[in-house]
């Protein structure tokens, strides 16, 4: 890991989202150096399901050697940041650093997202950046070494990273917009960078859209806490750059990356907005123990594979030729289901599969039962997922994980998200038999 080197010692940052996640990881490695932080975020009581206040991360912040400023926060209202940053030049004479980490992230497509997600993400990621940025720059333009950093990607004109989430593409691209405009603006006065993962960084809001277990696929905070440690030491003619993590920990010397690993030698899931080869991730995946059910498939699609009118999944007697992939790992899907799975996950999932054995296919988790198979499900589906036949085998086999195939557009979700995340964890239960 990066350290410390005392250089925002007496050094005031003003960090949104701050009570938790990565704003919190930033806060407290500037902590060590004796930075001021000030904490403006909205949770000031404890959260039913997210862990941390702002006082919480308060006590955690003067623990590690900086002295903090809590502050009630919601980025949507602008008086509250004029409030918040009033109260922190009164606090400790002015602001050295602004964070903009704030974020909200709704990764739905466009008929699928509701207005008020829309403004959501518009109001907090956009408007909230800029309002905060424009409050506070007054003060940055009168400190020796201003930075503003946002947690923003680098803009990826990619139409894949639209597809699925256009909004949130939108809202994130905005944020990037603000350094864009903000560094050549104020050039020579405030240093204005972008900072964004390489890999997925495990947070309880990443725990909330990817379920249980994909911490595994994640790096710590920490990472990105010493990337933005590394940027705000630098001096303020270090401006308009959209920096990756690792890429500038590497620049600066770092060597082990897997200290930042929440499980050392697992492979990881890269971030959003960043161009990747999903098969190659696969191909990682299964180096590192995913099912090897399937490593067959390529012989059965030569010379063994079916057409999509081939043998029914739940057929009682066993077919005269081999089932082809899809066909076969829904038969295993069928003999898998268990009355647990039904009451755990209360969905039905609807499969619009392309290419060789495509199709319409369903799992019905919600029928008392269970059942699986070839056609439209007996009910109305809850979620609709849309990929190649052979994404699909990959998927359901452990070769490629669902997380993985939505950021990186192999797989289309319609319907209720919490429903496809709970279907992820049955995919970790059902591996051992595919």
């Amino acid at each position: 890991m990066l350290p410390n080197t005392g250089k925002l010692a007496g050094c005031t940052l003003f960090i949104t989202g701050a009570s938790r996640g990565i704003g919190k990881a930033i806060a407290l490695k500037a902590a060590k150096d004796g930075a001021n932080i000030v904490i403006a975020a909205k949770t000031a009581e404890p959260h039913p399901t997210l862990p941390g206040t702002i006082y919480t991360a308060a006590a955690e912040i003067e623990a590690a050697g900086g002295k903090a400023l809590p502050c009630v926060v919601n980025v949507r209202e602008e008086q509250q940041i004029i409030n918040a940053v009033e109260k922190a030049v009164k606090t400790f004479g002015g602001i050295d650093i602004l964070v903009n980490n704030a974020s909200a992230i709704s990764l739905t497509g466009t008929l699928e997202t509701e207005t008020k997600k829309v403004n959501l993400m518009m109001d907090v990621n956009v408007r909230g950046t800029y309002l905060t940025s424009k409050t506070c720059l007054p003060h940055l333009r009168k400190s020796r070494n201003p930075h503003i950093l946002n947690l923003s990607p680098p803009m990826n004109m990619n139409p894949m990273w639209f597809k699925n989430h256009c909004a949130y593409t939108i809202s994130k691209y905005g944020m990037s917009m603000c350094v864009l405009g903000m560094a050549e603006e104020f050039r020579g006065e405030v240093a204005v960078n972008a900072l964004w993962p390489k890999t997925a960084i495990h947070t309880a809001a990443l725990d909330m859209l990817g379920g249980s277990g994909i911490e595994k696929q994640c790096r710590k905070t920490d990472i990105l806490a010493d990337a933005a440690y590394c940027i705000l030491t630098k001096p303020k003619s270090f401006t308009g750059n959209f920096i990756i993590d690792e890429v500038l920990l590497r620049e600066e010397g770092v060597k082990d990356f897997d200290v930042y690993a929440i499980a050392p030698g697992h492979p990881l899931i890269p971030d959003f907005f960043l161009d990747v080869e999903t098969d190659m991730t696969a191909m990682k995946q299964e180096r590192y123990g995913a099912s090897q059910a399937f490593k067959e498939e390529k012989k059965l699609s030569g010379s063994q594979r079916e057409g999509p009118g081939g043998a029914k999944v739940n057929a009682a007697s066993a077919p005269a030729k081999p089932l082809s992939p899809v066909a076969e790992t829904f038969r295993v899907i069928q003999g898998a289901m268990s009355e647990e799975h039904v009451r755990a996950t209360q969905g039905v999932f609807q499969f619009e599969l392309s290419g060789d054995d495509g199709g319409t296919w369903y799992i019905d988790l919600k029928t008392k039962g269970g059942s699986a198979g070839v056609g439209k499900p007996p009910v109305t589906a809850d979620v609709v997922m849309s990929m190649s036949s052979a994404d699909f085998v990959k998927m359901f086999t452990g070769k490629l994980k669902p997380t993985m195939a939505f950021m990186s557009g192999k797989l289309r979700i319609k319907g209720n998200m919490t429903l496809a995340i709970k279907l992820e964890k049955m995919l970790t239960q059902l591996n051992s038999k595919l």
